[in-house]
């Protein structure tokens, strides 16, 4: 494969009410069919008038800012100081919700288009019935990465390609079956253009030449594809957000055992999974003895008859007061814990003659 980047020159400053694909092929008569156009979001939002009047300075800026922040905003996922890393209505998950103030003036803000697929659908369509021309339309945006410093361009729309190359199925020259990799080649792409449009030098369309030898018969779910299912994001909240939600519903937690007998397996695997952020010292034991048991019915005020097992709570030793309050903070993770697993508990006093001094009934 020999691909080629080229800038598409002339375009200009975009304005609501702008034809864009006249305005792309007036400045590149020399597209050809199966060409893949990489449009800078901004131009497709300003032709569409996704722009906001703000101040050009001063506290009302940020408030007017703010404000068309929480319009487009679905869910908050982290806040450190000014910066917001939110979820779109898109289902995008980017900074400001990708509301940008450069290469615009400076009473307005631009937001992301309301609906990119169906942008670079139509845009796809105008150049086709039009100039006869069949090309795929990607439309893009800058975003940062999670784990990684500096930006890079991604696709939030694209018509006339799939967003992604599934090679689950294949064999590599090994002989081994990929069982995982889907490449976001739109994506790709985008950051290849990306080389050539710059930020600076208003080159908001590029080609890429040499990718494609037909384009899609029609245009698919778009760059839909690339949003992760949220049940499928292990890193769905920023760490501070996911720990006051976890305290949150550790203070919400049903008090009381279940009918069902705890399973072993999935007690350990609570213990387990609060390992690693409890304080140092703190030790949990689950119990299924039925001696046990028994004695603390018969032992314990308001122990529970149904309870089916118990976790003992120790603190590190010496005990002194802020070990308490720490091993209770580590209860509550592990009734969090616990509830993941599907198994409510419920705080008792120890067991006489323990040197716990806690425990949890399941």
């Amino acid at each position: 494969m020999r691909l080629e980047i080229l800038p598409v020159l002339g375009i200009g400053d975009v304005t609501e009410g702008d034809d864009l694909a006249a305005l792309i092929a007036t400045a590149a008569p020399w597209l050809r069919d199966s060409d893949v156009l990489v449009v800078t979001s901004k131009i497709v939002s300003k032709a569409e008038g996704r722009l906001v009047d703000v101040p050009a300075d001063g506290p009302e800026r940020l408030a007017a800012r703010d404000e068309a922040l929480a319009a487009e905003t679905a869910r908050v996922v982290a806040t450190r100081g000014a910066t917001r890393i939110v979820q779109t209505h898109h289902g995008f998950v980017l900074a400001s919700a990708g509301i940008d103030a450069s290469n615009v003036d400076k009473t307005r803000l631009v937001l992301l288009p309301r609906d990119p697929d169906a942008s670079a659908r139509a845009l796809r369509a105008a150049l086709r019935e039009r100039y006869d021309l069949d090309v795929a339309v990607i439309v893009t945006d800058t975003m940062g990465r999670p784990w990684r410093n500096g930006l890079t361009d991604v696709a939030l729309g694209v018509a006339g390609m799939p967003a992604i190359r599934d090679h689950r199925g294949e064999v590599d020259p090994y002989g081994n079956e990929l069982q995982l990799t889907q490449m976001a080649v739109v994506d790709e792409l985008a950051g290849a253009g990306e080389l050539i449009k710059g930020k600076c030098d208003q080159v908001p369309v590029a080609v890429v030449r040499g990718y494609l030898t037909a384009t899609a018969p029609d245009d698919g779910v778009g760059a839909r594809a690339l949003v992760r299912d949220a049940e499928l994001d292990l890193f769905s909240l920023g760490t501070a957000e996911a720990r006051a939600a976890g305290l949150a519903a550790a203070a919400t937690l049903p008090d009381g055992p279940g009918e069902a007998p705890a399973d072993p397996a999935a007690v350990a695997r609570a213990i387990a999974a609060v390992a690693g952020v409890v304080a140092p010292g703190t030790v949990f034991t689950p119990v299924t003895d039925d001696e046990v048991r028994a004695a603390l019915v018969a032992t314990v005020p308001g122990w529970p008859q149904r309870a089916t097992a118990l976790v003992l709570g120790e603190p590190p030793t010496p005990v002194d007061p802020a070990g308490l309050v720490r091993l209770g903070a580590d209860l509550q993770r592990l009734r969090t814990a616990l509830a993941a697993e599907g198994i409510p508990s419920t705080l008792l006093p120890p067991p006489p003659g323990s040197t716990a001094a806690a425990c949890l009934a399941l």
